[in-house]
């Protein structure tokens, strides 16, 4: 899957990924490759990925929305910073 995070700055984000895990408004979900079409919003919390080549990268996220069709994920975020450990 295609995965782009956006926030109004700058481009945070963009690659290839095989899961995206999100804060959704009412509990975390996880988006899989073939995942069915869906526009959510998101709230505050952790987006964690699982990059193609099997790294997991994890950051935080400040209100947003995600849009999932044809394989492409984009996260829309008020703000995105790298998590700390």
């Amino acid at each position: 899957m295609e995965l782009t995070v956006l926030t109004p700055e700058k481009e945070f984000f963009s690659g290839q990924v095989t899961a995206v895990k999100v804060p959704g408004t009412t509990g975390r979900f996880e988006v899989l490759e073939n995942h069915a079409p869906i526009v959510s919003a998101l709230t505050n919390g952790e987006v964690e990925i699982t990059k193609a080549n099997g790294e997991r990268v994890r950051f935080n996220i400040a209100r947003g929305f995600i849009e999932v069709l044809n394989n492409k994920v984009s996260v829309l975020a008020q703000v995105a910073a790298e998590a700390e450990e």
